[in-house]
């Protein structure tokens, strides 16, 4: 195992993948306005054969504007999309997430071939990392299995909570990110009997109410039932509150 740790990378060299005109603002007690006519389209959490949390599959791709404005609330009748419900139900959408770059909040989990690094004020509650022995205990074992494996879990996450890192030729820790093409995905947890967060994917920035832009990250999920303690990131209030979109869910 190299010395180097991912926090001794250089500032803002974490999980980042930087895009152009695509930008969600987060707007004041209100929805999110999406800039630059991002794809949006369902992404549905699906079960393996033991009925763990596995795989991602696309549903109902929805119609997009050049500006969009999606609903935080929880309360609009035309989910995803705002239907000005936030102005009369006393929704309060103060932000109150942490502002610091991911590596200064991330805990580390080192292994023999792989680190992993986790901000669980980020966690989703999609699952996917516990498949098959959960990827905290994944990485400590380095065996080809394994490391594909925690890999894979950490990639999977849609809030970037976890990533894996592994070292670069040049001895650095480079994370493990997948391709993620800009785009939001409506996320669906049918095994849960409810509705997730929004999946921003591809390195869409994102911009608070006071403009202040949070960190350009390749994976965050953003809240949209309303409920989340971390907003405007999901923390899996979701879950909680039974929050279900009604939305039926694209075919197969």
């Amino acid at each position: 195992m190299q010395d180097q740790e991912p926090g001794d990378r250089e500032r803002g060299a974490g999980p980042v993948a930087v895009t152009g005109a695509a930008r969600i603002r987060v707007t004041e007690n209100g929805p999110y306005e999406v800039e630059g006519a991002v794809p949006l389209a369902q992404q549905i959490i699906e079960p393996n054969e033991d009925g763990e949390s596995w795989d991602w599959r696309p549903g109902t791709a929805f119609d997009v504007e050049p500006v969009t404005k999606l609903c935080r609330c929880g309360g609009s009748s035309n989910k995803p999309f705002c239907d000005g419900t936030h102005l009369t139900n006393g929704f309060d959408g103060t932000e109150v997430a942490d502002r610091r770059p991911y590596l200064e909040q991330a805990d580390t989990f080192p292994g023999p071939q792989l680190t992993l690094t986790d901000v669980g004020q980020l966690c989703a509650f999609a699952r996917l990392c516990d498949a098959r022995g959960q990827v905290w205990n994944l990485v400590e074992h380095g065996e080809p299995e394994a490391v594909a494996l925690t890999e894979r879990e950490a990639s999977y996450c849609p809030s970037g909570r976890l990533v894996a890192w592994k070292p670069g030729p040049d001895g650095r820790f480079e994370p493990v990110e997948p391709e993620l093409e800009p785009s939001i995905g409506v996320v669906e947890d049918p095994a849960m009997g409810v509705s997730g967060p929004l999946w921003v994917r591809g390195g869409i920035a994102v911009v608070a109410a006071d403009g202040t832009p949070y960190e350009v990250r390749n994976r965050v999920t953003l809240c949209r039932c309303g409920a989340s303690q971390n907003k405007p990131f999901c923390d899996g209030s979701h879950a909680s509150i039974s929050f279900v979109d009604g939305l039926p869910l694209g075919a197969e």
